[in-house]
């Protein structure tokens, strides 16, 4: 099985993601599992705005789309900035929405039989209105989220340090969440392999 984690940090992989070294929890629980996980800093890519999977839009959207479309688990990581996930995971939400349109063999969405979870960082609250975001988009395009699927860690209000510098890896509650959601996940995506959901009533054509 291969898990793809999508960063949508505002920063490229020259500088160090918060939400990556929470996410990497979770990655240490796929490895010993046996799932391939690879991790994709979104804004090292040219992405362009709009709500389509192509269109022949010439930018870099596609080399990550092909990678959504090999993985069975797919997991979001976002900051938090003014409540909110980033401007980065909103473009990806988009873009994904755009590809639900194209079907599998049995004329469901692409998403179907794919699992997604979230993981959100930042020294302000509205971790669970991001994740609530995210996880219903998820949903809404074919995904399935299996229960506690979201990890989060905040600092205190205002602002502060984020979680390296804050030593988050200490907090029982963010790290617990990241192992559950890493086992949950793995759980529903080898069920999908072996019983994939039929597609009578759940067509799109």
């Amino acid at each position: 099985m291969k898990a793809l984690f999508l960063n949508c940090s505002l920063k490229d992989s020259n500088e160090t993601s918060n939400t990556d070294a929470l996410y990497k929890e979770a990655e240490t629980i796929f490895h010993e599992e046996g799932v391939e996980s690879e991790t994709v800093r979104v804004a090292d890519y040219n992405i362009a705005y709009g709500i389509s999977e192509d269109e022949g839009k010439g930018d870099e959207w596609p080399i990550i789309f092909d990678k959504v479309k090999a993985a069975d688990i797919v997991v979001l990581g976002t900051p938090l900035w003014l409540g909110e996930k980033s401007s980065v995971a909103t473009l990806v939400i988009e873009r994904l929405y755009g590809g639900s349109g194209i079907t599998n063999e049995k004329g469901q969405s692409i998403y179907y039989n794919k699992v997604g979870g979230v993981v959100i960082t930042g020294n302000e609250d509205g971790a669970k209105n991001a994740a609530r975001s995210v996880l219903y988009a998820f949903s809404h395009i074919g995904f399935t989220v299996p229960p506690n699927v979201d990890t989060y860690w905040v600092g205190e209000a205002g602002p502060g340090e984020s979680y390296i510098k804050a030593e988050g890896q200490k907090n029982d509650f963010s790290v617990g969440h990241a192992k559950t959601m890493a086992h949950n996940l793995i759980h529903f995506a080898q069920m999908f392999r072996n019983n994939p959901i039929p597609a009578k009533g759940n067509t799109m054509e």
